[in-house]
């Protein structure tokens, strides 16, 4: 596997600068070996790509690209982190948190966005534990956020 940043390049797509946190607290925290990215939305240059809910205004090919770009910002708050996305060793567990009606139950189709991001960016370190939940709301009226835990050599 290429460097995950050469990954990405080959890929057509293009590390986000780090999206500054809305609110207090910290976009990442090293903590030994392993690095906790806060929740990401899908801010691309500022703006969401798209606001409501999934089952309502949002298709679940849309919650897909927006959990794309969530991995997106996680990935960008991870480097500003460690500064070079090769010391992963792998990415443990996402949590992506997909706003959606009561009646909508294809949030692992949405998480997928995220999980295939990671997977295609660092191969088998990319593989990781998941957690796919549906929520009434997500900041800023965000369609989805996406949580990480990555270790590092």
């Amino acid at each position: 596997m290429s460097h995950p940043e050469r990954r990405l390049g080959e890929l057509g797509l293009m590390l986000p600068e780090a999206v500054p946190p809305v609110a207090t607290y910290l976009p990442a925290v090293r903590s030994g070996d392993h690095v906790y990215i806060s929740g990401q939305v899908p801010l691309r240059e500022g703006r969401l790509i798209t606001t409501g809910r999934l089952g309502d205004t949002v298709g679940v090919e849309l919650g897909y690209a927006c959990a794309r770009q969530c991995a997106l910002n996680a990935l960008a708050a991870l480097k500003a982190e460690i500064s070079d996305l090769a010391a992963v060793a792998r990415v443990v567990k996402a949590t992506v948190y997909v706003a959606s009606t009561e009646d909508f139950t294809r949030h692992p189709q949405v998480a997928d966005g995220a999980s295939d991001l990671l997977c295609e960016v660092f191969g088998d370190a990319g593989r990781h534990a998941r957690s796919a939940v549906g929520v009434s709301t997500l900041p800023l009226s965000a369609p989805v956020e996406l949580e990480l835990l990555v270790e590092l050599h």
